[in-house]
Order: C-alpha cells, then sequence, then structure tokens
C-alpha cells in the first residue's frame, strides 16, 4: 500500500523521541478531516464488520494495485457518513480514519518491508502545552498511548498485506470487472458511481471446482460474500444523500 497516496495527512514526518520528546496528544472528537473523502481503504479483516453498512468495492492505483475501499459518498469528496459536526455517523469506523493522526510509513525501496512511525504534524490536536497525554514520559520512553498506538499500526500494517495477498488473488482469477451504477435520486439529480471495480458473479461461477475449494478453505469466498452483499448499502448512500 506505500504506492498509494495517504488520504487526510497534510505534514507526514517520522516520529522522533528528541524532536516531540514535549509533544502532547489530544483524543480525536471530530472527523471533519475526512469529510471530502469520498472512498477510504478497507482491510479485508473488516469485510465482517462494514458489510452492513457501507458499499465494498475495490480501486486500482497508478502502479495497477488493486486494494479494496468503502464508498462513503456519490459525489467527488462527499463523505455522507460524517455530519456538520464531525462525528461519524456509523457503528463501526474503518481503521484507516482511526489509526490517525499515525501511519507507518516505508522510507523508500531500498528497505522494503520496513517500516517508520510517523505522524501527521498538522494535526491539531498535537500541542506542547500539556493538554491531554504525552508521546514520550521523562526518561524518553514511549507512554501507554503511543504504544497502543504503535500496536495498533503494527496489527494494521499486517492486516494489509493479507488483503493485498487476497486483491492479487482476484485479480489472478480475472474475477474483477468494472463496476459502473447510475442513480436517480428522488430529487431527480442523477449520479454515476464509476472507477471502482466488483467481482463478476458470472466469472466466479465459471471457476474450476478446485479453484472455489481453495477460495473457500483459504476464507477468501467468504470475503468475496461480504463485498457482493455490500453492494446493497448503495442504498444507504442515497437514504443519507435524500
Amino acid at each position: 500500500m506505500s504506492s498509494i497516496q495517504p488520504l487526510f495527512y497534510k505534514k507526514i514526518v517520522p516520529l522522533n523521541k528528541e524532536q516531540h520528546k514535549s509533544l502532547f496528544i489530544e483524543p480525536i472528537e471530530s472527523y471533519a478531516f475526512s469529510k471530502d473523502t469520498n472512498s477510504l481503504y478497507i482491510a479485508a479483516v473488516e469485510f465482517p464488520r462494514v458489510v452492513s453498512e457501507y458499499p465494498i468495492v475495490f480501486g486500482k492505483d497508478k502502479d495497477g494495485t488493486v486494494f479494496p475501499v468503502v464508498l462513503l459518498g456519490l459525489k467527488t469528496n462527499q463523505n455522507l457518513y460524517v455530519d456538520s459536526a464531525g462525528a461519524w455517523k456509523a457503528n463501526y469506523i474503518p481503521a484507516y480514519a482511526r489509526r490517525y493522526p499515525f501511519i507507518l510509513a516505508n522510507p523508500g525501496n531500498d528497505t522494503k518491508g520496513q517500516f517508520t512511525v510517523c505522524i501527521d504534524e498538522n494535526y491539531s490536536g498535537f500541542n506542547t502545552a500539556k493538554e491531554g497525554q504525552c508521546l514520550f514520559d521523562e526518561k524518553g520512553n514511549e507512554s501507554a498511548i503511543l504504544k497502543q498506538a504503535v500496536d495498533f499500526l503494527k496489527d494494521y500494517q499486517a492486516h494489509v498485506e493479507l488483503t493485498t495477498a487476497f486483491c492479487n488473488n482476484l485479480v489472478t482469477l480475472e474475477l474483477l470487472e468494472p463496476m459502473q451504477a447510475n442513480i436517480k435520486m428522488q430529487s431527480g439529480e442523477n449520479y454515476s458511481i464509476g472507477g471502482f471495480q466488483c467481482v463478476s458473479r458470472e466469472k466466479l461461477k465459471n471457476l474450476s471446482a478446485k479453484k472455489l475449494a481453495e477460495l473457500v478453505k483459504s476464507d477468501q469466498m467468504e470475503l468475496i460474500f461480504a463485498h457482493l452483499l455490500s453492494l446493497n448499502n448503495v442504498s444507504v448512500l442515497m437514504d443519507k444523500l435524500n
């Protein structure tokens, strides 16, 4: 996922216990930073949690890498799950948003597989006025909240790698096809959802018994079914917009 430009983040810098030794962090009380995002990366492990609330589709980056996302809006730069006060109006908030303002960054191709803990220095909750909780204690050790954030990032990255393997298999099996949905609202407005891919039911049915069995044994069939079932949630987006 290193080739995907991180959303939300404005000024990503490596976390440094010398440079940031006096830094405190206040908890995120507003997700307004995500209000201009109409889709968000989702890890495969999250599929069972999001299937009842979000449509899951697949995007592709400039390098041709396929990855799953949840649709958050019908317009560009529109997140229908975040209200005017910045509250996320859903039972489950995608991990991509919950990890903010922390992130693991790959410093370069020469160190593939190695990641550095970074922060978005532009996050308004960072301060040196001792508001919230410190990132480092007086001895320069990670505080409890920082340890929790780092553990979350490491766990998240492991799931990203598993998700990449799942998506690569979908590509290998040639199961994906371009998705195009034309939606007419009660107001008479028309919206078109394009630029994404979804699993072709017909191509899935035509797989050999061996390939189907492999999908079942690897639990990837469960992910595929969750994806297909989640497409019904486009109506949720319509209801929110109406």
